[in-house]
C-alpha cells in the first residue's frame, strides 16, 4: 500500500523510526480528523459555496442581509447593474442554495436573506470573530 509506505517514511523522518503500530495509530488519527471535518462533499455545501462564487450573487446576498425588509427583482437590479433576468437566475440559485428565501404577493416576489446567509457573511467580514477579513493573525 503506498499510502502506508508514504505514512512509514514521514513518520521515520519526524521521530527516527517507525513500527507497523505507528502507522496504524497515525491513520486512526487521520480517519478521525476526517470525520471531525465532515468532509462528506454534500450538495448542499457545495452548492452554498458555488452559489457565493460569484460576485452578482454574492453582491445580491450582502444587499439582502444589509437591507431592513424584503427587496424584489426590480429594486435589486439598478444596484447590481445587472439585468432584471440575471437577477432573477441569481436568485433562483442562491434560493436552490439556501441563502434567500422568496415570497410570492401577486405578481411581485420579495426576497429576503436566510441566518445562514447573515452568519457566512459575518464569518467572512470577520464579525463572528472580531476580526478584519476573517483571517486570525
Amino acid at each position: 500500500m503506498a499510502t502506508a509506505d508514504r505514512l512509514e517514511r514521514l513518520i521515520v523522518d519526524e521521530c527516527g523510526s517507525c513500527c507497523d503500530g505507528d502507522v496504524d495509530a497515525l491513520i486512526a488519527d487521520l480517519n478521525a480528523v476526517c470525520d471531525r471535518a465532515r468532509t462528506d462533499r454534500t450538495p448542499t455545501a457545495a452548492a452554498l459555496f458555488d452559489a457565493l462564487s460569484a460576485e452578482t450573487r454574492l453582491d445580491i446576498v450582502r444587499l439582502l442581509v444589509a437591507a431592513e425588509d424584503e427587496l424584489c427583482v426590480c429594486e435589486l437590479e439598478p444596484l447590481v447593474d445587472v439585468s432584471d433576468s440575471a437577477v432573477s437566475h441569481a436568485l433562483s440559485t442562491l434560493t436552490d442554495a439556501g441563502l434567500v428565501e422568496r415570497r410570492k404577493e401577486g405578481r411581485w416576489r420579495y426576497y429576503r436573506p436566510t441566518e445562514r446567509a447573515a452568519a457566512l457573511l459575518a464569518a467572512v467580514d470577520g464579525e463572528a470573530d472580531g476580526t478584519a477579513g476573517g483571517a486570525a493573525e
